[in-house]
């Protein structure tokens, strides 16, 4: 078979030039697009845009582009560090910083490397600030909703940047301590920044959830859970099941989204959150469900609408690939099921759930067992009055 020349050195010229899409030093990912459909709000800023995935994309973040400039300049200065130092080391690392993101970025070096220095400058003077004081000039800044969002968008680490920035300084945190700090609404077990990697600022947030360092993780199993019952079926059963109690207000979904869609693309055999939220899955499906772990302190419903909260956990994993699960979770699931499949416990469950939820009801369901019972032995009795004559 005669191949065209120039088509065959074409091909081979694509293929010599072609490079893996994805490295070992990627961090930093695109929601796939059959996640992000189905939550376009959740994945995107809504307060400021870091990085260049989202750099000047979206007209409402183009007023934060001035609050970046001034804190960046402000960092500078107090640091006394110099443009052109900062400048040549962005530049040295331009390479590998594109190595770090997933998808290719079509941006010149010239254009990356001053996106990588604005904002830069930027997080490392908020985080200084938010870990010290904040002075009246950052009213707007220091609003709560604002920096709640902005902890949210944030990524990538700068301890080279900051380290370069404090030479010769004593008394200095480290960057660790510092982002630590940042976060640390989220850190609710004090978790030390000791021997905890961060490479993505969703990083400690999901260290932080999961509320051990990797080496304290339990195992994983191969498969996922079939079945659980929900919490309307659970809680009648007589037995205690202990769940951390979770806070779920309009931030709750947006957390959720991108602490799994980190696990999904970088941590796909390390799970964790995932398998919270499946087990949340089985345990709400109906808003009568999400009533009881009200009830039961499992939930603070900052929402108020209970359907609203039943919606978002149902909601939480459609078109997510989750292949292993967390070997104590199955162990607790698998004990649970075997509970409910025995007989006596589902009719001591049924007789709880339909007549016995109040103190009312369950007066009047022991009023109407006495009177059966009465009756039945007022019919025996009768019986054999009949049959002794």
């Amino acid at each position: 078979m005669n191949h065209d020349d120039d088509v065959v050195i074409d091909i081979e010229a694509i293929l010599e030039g072609t490079e893996p899409h994805v490295t070992k030093e990627c961090c930093i990912y695109k929601v796939p697009f059959h996640i992000r459909r189905l939550r376009e709000d959740a994945y995107t800023p809504k307060v400021v845009s870091i990085g260049p995935f989202n750099h000047n994309r979206h007209v409402h973040l183009q007023n934060m582009e001035k609050h970046k400039l001034m804190y960046c300049k402000a960092f500078l200065k107090r640091t006394k560090t110099s443009s052109d130092s900062w400048m040549s080391y962005i530049e040295g690392v331009e390479p590998k910083f594109r190595r770090c993101y997933s998808e290719t970025l079509e941006f010149r070096k010239k254009e990356l490397v001053k996106i990588i220095f604005v904002d830069s400058g930027f997080i490392l003077e908020l985080f200084w600030r938010s870990c010290s004081e904040w002075s009246p000039e950052d009213t707007f800044l220091s609003t709560p909703w604002l920096s709640n969002n902005m902890r949210k968008n944030l990524f990538f680490v700068l301890e080279d940047l900051y380290n370069m920035s404090f030479t010769g300084s004593s008394n200095i945190p480290p960057f660790a301590r510092l982002t630590f700090c940042y976060f640390g609404y989220y850190n609710g077990c004090g978790l030390s920044f000791d021997n905890i990697s961060i490479n993505h600022f969703t990083d400690p947030i999901r260290t932080f959830n999961l509320q051990h360092p990797r080496e304290r993780r339990p195992p994983r199993t191969a498969g996922m859970l079939e079945h659980l019952p929900s919490a309307a079926e659970l809680s009648f059963s007589g037995q205690d099941l202990e769940i951390p109690q979770l806070l779920v207000s309009d931030s709750t979904e947006f957390m959720f989204c991108n602490m799994m869609a980190l696990e999904l693309c970088h941590y796909p055999y390390e799970a964790y959150i995932t398998d919270y939220v499946s087990i949340l899955d089985f345990l709400i499906n109906t808003s009568k469900d999400v009533d009881i772990l009200v009830r039961k302190k499992v939930l603070v419903n900052w929402l108020g609408d209970t359907d609203s909260v039943a919606n978002m956990f149902n909601g939480l994993l459609k078109n997510n690939i989750h292949s292993r699960f967390n070997s104590h979770y199955s162990e607790i699931c698998q004990d649970l099921n075997a509970l409910c499949r025995n007989p006596w416990h589902n009719l001591k469950s049924t007789l709880r759930r339909d007549y016995c939820k109040t103190p009312w009801q369950t007066a009047a369901t022991i009023a109407g067992i006495v009177l059966l019972i009465l009756s039945l032995v007022q019919t025996i009795c009768s019986v054999l009055q009949v049959i002794q004559q």
